[in-house]
């Protein structure tokens, strides 16, 4: 009788071992980035934030072109382009963060037809180097605006 001098377990059991391991290591704690939120008008009930932190990170919701009393500004697309980046601008700067941070736009307008005249503005307005963006014509936007404006800043550390 021969004693093996090695032990080879069995692809079986094998496979068991490394499926136990792969379930610890799945069930450990998750730890999620924290958030903080940022609301400028909290009175308005809405369902969402205006700005959300995560680590370095600020996701700013979409931006009408609306006044202080959240009434869309007169005048049409360049007028409500100039009021949708200033209250980018107003989120951003609640978060600790500018203009120059951030790093992508996506830009929402009514009539792709208007996409010129919100150009001129948003030229004027956002820094060099520009974000990347993404604009897209949407079939309608809420308080029936002509455009909406989302942005992602990112901050050095």
């Amino acid at each position: 009788m021969k004693i093996a001098n090695q032990f080879k377990p069995a692809p079986v059991v094998m496979f068991a071992l490394f499926t136990i391991l792969g379930a610890a290591v799945a069930a450990r704690p998750c730890h999620a980035q924290e958030h903080k939120a940022i609301n400028l008008s909290p009175q308005r009930g809405l369902p969402f934030s205006d700005g959300i932190i995560a680590g370095n990170t600020v996701y700013v919701a979409g931006q009408e072109g609306t006044d202080a009393s959240d009434k869309l500004v007169a005048g049409g697309i360049g007028p409500e382009t100039q009021a949708a980046l200033d209250n980018i601008q107003k989120v951003l700067k609640a978060a600790g963060f500018e203009l120059k941070d951030i790093v992508s736009v996506t830009v929402y307008l009514a009539d792709i037809h208007e996409f010129p005249d919100m150009n001129k503005v948003y030229k004027t307005v956002m820094p060099d180097p520009k974000p990347a963006r993404a604009t897209v014509q949407v079939a309608a936007l809420v308080n029936n605006a002509r455009v909406e404006i989302s942005a992602i800043a990112v901050k050095g550390k």
